[in-house]
């Protein structure tokens, strides 16, 4: 039976990492894999376990008990992202994300380079690496009109989304997860993944910015244009400040991360109404031509399909951690892997093993490799194992322009060709990531010298 579950996985697995191909969105296997692996479960009444991470051993229990926490694990990450895509969606409602373009004041190609990619990896540790990327490309696409160099560019902000939510609890599905699972604290991973992320977009953009195709000004002139709120400048930073306050709020109470992510909402979902000129009654009908509150609004734009995909696949890999497959093969990992971690290190997790986790997400969507791993290793909070997945999982993708919620959202906006990114762009990408890896085994060596 358990190869039959298997089976299933391996194939929705697929289904998932080959959409494209199959022009199926990704929501539909991860929710039909989900329903199958627990109804299969279910049906052959197989016995379900809970992994004590304490005694590192499984321990038995009841199909309803194990189902409602997954459950209620999964719904912590969907609601706490609910809430931020909420809290952008109102941004961009008061045309927030209109106050980037006051940054901009030059012309030169190398200069544009790096403020692009800076601003990238700086917003994506805060709204997310997608969101980060639409925003960032939206500017581009008014500023550079030649079509070929603006595709480096959007290459090279891929990179840099990707490097920056590495390093922030908030700024990837994947560090979310692991914070939100209590195997990373957000201090801990600034303090062990910041330096390597900057490492990893940097160098990139540093080889990119001595081509060609970077010397030179941008041929467009740059043109003010007047926000489309007066608001917009205050919704912004509010708004800014509202995420950067859920790690805060979670230090101070202990609470889970979606409460104060939570209450941030409801901040910023109050001064909008405030904010807001048109009238509008409890249920969104409204007396002034059909207008809707911004909170309404903003709720009816936010990605439902990625909330359905991320409901799917977790389940999917909670399905199997139920029954300890995902434990007994982390054993065998353990057994016969080797281990090329320092001496100073303490994780039994082999650096090759996160190295290939990383690779492999430029294949594979990152989230359910992520999944897998919170499932298979139990070591403690703040193991520099799990400081190295939060980087290889986030910035592994940018390898392939497929391999990343970035980069996908990136080739649709700018109908990048999947070979030509792989040409000029992945071999950046992976040394980029190769000498990230480099600085963060060297600077966790560092952190965990013995003080004399």
């Amino acid at each position: 039976m358990e190869i039959l579950l298997l089976s299933i996985f391996v194939l929705g697995y697929l289904a998932i990492a080959l959409e494209h191909s199959l022009k199926i969105d990704k929501l539909i296997p991860a929710l039909g894999m989900m329903a199958l692996l627990w109804a299969i479960i279910a049906v052959t009444h197989m016995e379900v376990f809970e992994v004590d991470t304490i005694l590192r051993k499984l321990e038995p229990h009841n199909l309803e008990g194990v189902l409602l926490h997954h459950l209620g694990k999964t719904a912590e990450i969907l609601i706490f992202l609910m809430g931020a895509m909420t809290i952008v969606e109102i941004i961009d409602y008061f045309d927030g994300f209109s106050t980037i373009k006051s940054y901009i004041r030059t012309t030169s190609k190398s200069k544009l380079l790096w403020l692009f990619t800076t601003l990238a990896f700086i917003l994506s540790a805060i709204i997310d690496n997608l969101t980060a990327t639409i925003v960032l490309i939206t500017i581009l696409q008014k500023i550079v009109k030649e079509r070929e160099v603006r595709l480096w560019y959007t290459g090279l902000i891929v990179i840099a989304a990707n490097a920056g939510g590495a390093w922030s609890p908030i700024g990837d599905v994947t560090t979310t997860m692991l914070w939100i699972a209590n195997k990373v604290t957000a201090s801990q991973l600034v303090i062990h993944v910041l330096i390597p992320s900057i490492v990893c977009y940097a160098i990139p953009v540093f080889i990119a910015s001595r081509m060609d195709v970077f010397k030179g000004n941008i041929k467009s002139v740059i043109v003010e244009e007047k926000s489309k709120s007066k608001h917009s400048a205050t919704m912004f930073y509010l708004g800014l400040g509202a995420i950067l306050f859920v790690p805060i709020f979670k230090t101070a109470t202990h609470l889970p991360p979606y409460v104060g992510m939570m209450l941030s909402l409801a901040v910023v979902a109050a001064f909008a109404e405030y904010f807001s000129n048109k009238a509008f009654t409890t249920g969104g009908a409204v007396s002034d031509g059909g207008h809707h509150s911004p909170v309404h609004k903003s709720l009816s734009k936010i990605e439902m399909p990625s909330i359905l995909f991320f409901l799917g696949i977790l389940m999917a890999v909670a399905a199997l951690e139920s029954l300890g497959m995902l434990f007994n093969f982390a054993g065998v990992l353990e057994a016969t892997m080797p281990w090329l971690g320092t001496e100073l290190a303490t994780t039994k997790i082999s650096d090759l093993v996160v190295i290939l986790l990383g690779m492999g997400s430029a294949v594979i969507d990152n989230v359910p490799l992520v999944a897998a791993s919170i499932g298979m290793f139990s070591i403690p909070t703040d193991e520099p194992a799990w400081h190295f997945i939060a980087y290889a999982a986030g910035t592994g993708g940018s390898i392939l322009i497929i391999g990343s919620a970035a980069g996908v959202v990136a080739m649709g906006m700018e109908k990048i060709d999947f070979f030509w990114y792989f040409k000029k762009i992945g071999w950046l990408a992976f040394v980029g990531f190769a000498a990230g890896c480099v600085a963060f085994i060297i600077l966790r060596a560092f952190l965990n010298a013995p003080v004399v």
